[in-house]
């Protein structure tokens, strides 16, 4: 992440690149962080708790706390930067939880 590189206390930002057709296999939800997705390059799909959101360049989703939220690459790919806040520091995990298959069709 570039959190650290940026020296940044109150947010956290990451960049992930995605493969063509990949689709995370878990989803996740943050008691207290909410994120923003910006779709740099690509094109994708993003599930909302129940709801599917289509993704295209330059698209910006935020995605308040409580929310589960996982997502997958279209054809091309999907590049994205992630900002997050509050920034989670020492304890990311303990705000975080994760189910796998979450996302089943």
């Amino acid at each position: 992440m570039a959190t650290e590189a940026l020296e940044l206390e109150q947010s956290g930002l990451s960049y992930q690149r995605v493969p063509p057709g990949y689709r995370f296999p878990y989803g996740h939800t943050h008691k207290k962080q909410e994120e923003v997705y910006v779709v740099l390059r690509g094109s994708g799909q993003m599930k909302l708790d129940d709801e599917i959101v289509e993704l295209k360049e330059w698209d910006a989703v935020r995605v308040p706390p409580g929310t589960w939220r996982g997502y997958e690459a279209g054809p091309e790919g999907l590049e994205i930067i992630v900002i997050g806040a509050p920034n989670l520091g020492e304890a990311p995990r303990e705000d975080v939880e994760g189910q796998r298959d979450w996302w089943a069709d």
